[in-house]
């Protein structure tokens, strides 16, 4: 982390120096259809514009990161919106005129690093700001919070609400990443100060008012980022054990998590190339994963977009099975994957979706996107920071640093 974040930062202070982060300029805006290649100022390909927020409409004073969903009792779809000084809330069910319910304050100071995850209607925020450990807010306050659009003629700013934490887990400081497991009820706190520099830092949250340290998980040093699931597999030896697969800035790093108190590294696998291994996600088939690389748009020999797709079908010898270069020069961030489609934050290049169905002969292809950042199309870390692809209506939401929350339509073509 010491050698990207100074990266980040210095590419935020510029940008903030220009004028342009955060971009009081952009104003909220409505359903805008992908035609010709644009929608509005957006490039774009089967993606249309449903709605955008503005930061200073979702409160903010600072900068957007990270993104997660939740649905509601009555059905609704909520966006849960990572910012600088806050989390704030956005009721999307209509996608086309969204409604701010409410946010959350940083529990200490701002931070450009902030992280959610959401289990049994409870989010669980972390960030690296000083000393601000795990905030815990129930997701149902906001149900009854009543629902103003913002293309409503009675809204103002003053409709939000400012909510309160609703527990609070204190046994690390700063923190750069949650996952969580919501098939067992556990957490892992990622790249704290804690469990060897950084670790997995495991919480039982099956009680979220009262999460409760559960174990730590330091063998392989710093954690970047992690996904925890319960093998179902094709490698016999796992299946319905816990396992975690983490991006451990220079490895693909394999983590039996079953017994939280003797953690058991299943494999450390590095690849040629590497520059910053950031994040990853696995394909449905759990044979495969996909990675990206942080820093090699920057640092390798290929400055096109590089997305790494890892054959994992056996745990203990994890190989890069194939790699997709973009006709895009610019850094990626977060990915996620649903059915045969991936969906990847590429900072300057926007949410790109790339067909998976088959990875290994034909690769990966790309198929649609939404670019979020029009006047960026360089390797710095402007433009989008996640999306969240897994409402039931199949609408997105990307959350930009510079401008704010997107609500968007990918009109699939599979």
């Amino acid at each position: 982390m010491n050698k990207v974040m100074p990266l980040k930062q210095k590419a935020w202070a510029e940008c903030a120096a220009a004028g342009l982060c955060p971009n009081k300029a952009v104003h909220d805006l409505p359903k805008t259809l992908c035609v010709n290649g644009y929608a509005g100022e957006y490039p774009c390909k089967n993606v249309d514009l449903l709605s955008f927020v503005s930061l200073e409409t979702l409160t903010s004073g600072g900068d957007g990161n990270d993104i997660w969903g939740w649905v509601d009792s009555k059905g609704r779809e909520i966006a849960i919106v990572a910012l600088w000084d806050r989390t704030t809330y956005v009721d999307i069910t209509n996608p086309e005129n969204p409604a701010v319910l409410g946010y959350l304050e940083t529990h200490t100071v701002g931070s450009s690093w902030r992280d959610v995850k959401v289990y049994k209607n409870h989010a669980f925020i972390i960030s690296e700001a000083l000393n601000h450990g795990m905030q815990v807010f129930d997701l149902t306050e906001t149900e009854d919070i009543p629902r103003v659009g913002i293309f409503d003629a009675n809204f103002t700013l003053d409709v939000p609400v400012e909510f309160l934490e609703t527990a609070y887990y204190g046994q690390f400081g700063s923190c750069h990443n949650i996952a969580i497991n919501e098939d067992t009820g556990f957490a892992y706190g990622v790249g704290s100060k804690t469990c060897s520099g950084g670790g997995l830092h495991m919480i039982d949250i099956r009680n979220p008012i009262n999460p409760t340290y559960a174990g730590c998980f330091g063998q392989d040093g710093y954690v970047h980022d992690t996904q925890c699931v319960v093998y179902d597999g094709p490698d016999p030896n796992y299946q319905g054990r816990e396992v975690c697969f983490c991006y451990n800035e220079d490895s693909l790093t394999i983590v039996d998590v079953t017994n939280k108190v003797s953690a058991n590294m299943i494999s450390r696998t590095g690849y040629n190339g590497y520059q910053y291994t950031h994040q990853g996600w696995l394909l449905p088939d759990k044979k495969h994963l996909l990675l990206d690389d942080e820093l090699d748009e920057l640092y390798g020999p290929n400055k096109h977009t590089r997305t790494i797709a890892w054959d994992v079908t056996d745990l203990t010898a994890p190989f890069i099975a194939s790699s997709f270069y973009n006709e895009e020069t610019v850094i990626d961030h977060n990915l996620y994957t649903l059915g045969n489609r991936a969906y990847l934050s590429n900072y300057c290049g926007g949410l790109r979706i790339y067909d998976t169905s088959d990875v290994v002969v034909k690769g990966l292809s790309e198929v649609a996107y939404f670019d979020v950042a029009p006047d960026c199309d360089t390797p710095t870390f402007l433009g989008t920071w996640s999306n969240y692809p897994y409402f039931p209506s199949r609408n997105i939401v990307i959350n930009s640093i510079d401008r704010g929350l997107f609500v968007v339509k990918f009109n699939d073509v599979e």
